[in-house]
């Protein structure tokens, strides 16, 4: 007879007993539940110190994470750390950790200029995209003036022309077009072309 809940263990016990088993050998088949393994936060493992239950780093250097605490604490320190955490209120903490390593990296990877160099260059990034964005601009403007200056070329073209086909005088290339009104020369388009 298996007892497999608490409630039924007295009467498995007492039933046991009768049958000639032990209540210790029922209580060893039960399922025992799983054990709690609190381990130390990335910070305190690293710092080899015990970790308490309010552990300021803990939130914020879980123990999967343990290069997130090792650089932050190679350029800060750890009471450092620990200082600027207690001064925060809570909801401003997960920032302030993200912006030290952040700031950390930048700093192992350029000792020099640290995050102020990265600042640095990505603000001459941006100008020179801006001043790229503008010379686009202007020759987007320049290409839309010419096209409006070539149509009204050929407008004041075509005017002429019509005007030229309504006096007596018609020239032999347009009576083979059917007096056509909208009928322009290569010479004359070549021309407009090229007073721009």
């Amino acid at each position: 007879m298996e007892c497999t809940d608490k409630a039924t263990v007295n009467a498995c016990s007492q039933s046991s007993d009768s049958d000639g088993g032990s209540p210790r050998t029922i209580l060893a088949a039960l399922p025992s539940p799983p054990p709690v393994i609190l381990s130390p936060c990335a910070a305190c493992k690293i710092l080899r110190r015990r970790c308490v239950d309010k552990c300021v780093l803990a939130p914020y250097f879980p123990p999967t994470e343990p290069l997130k605490f090792t650089i932050a604490h190679r350029v800060f320190g750890a009471s450092n750390i620990i200082k600027l955490l207690q001064e925060l209120p809570e909801d401003q903490r997960a920032d302030a950790v993200n912006s030290m390593v952040y700031e950390a990296n930048a700093r192992i990877r350029d000792p020099v200029y640290g995050c102020a160099g990265a600042i640095c260059q990505l603000q001459k990034q941006i100008s020179e995209l801006q001043a790229d964005l503008v010379k686009a601009q202007v020759e987007i403007l320049n290409v839309q003036t010419q096209n409006a200056n070539l149509v009204a070329l050929i407008c004041a073209e075509m005017t002429q022309n019509q005007e030229n086909n309504s006096s007596s005088t018609v020239s032999p290339d347009h009576k083979a077009y059917g007096n056509s009104t909208t009928f322009l020369d290569e010479n004359t388009v070549y021309a407009a072309w090229k007073l721009l």
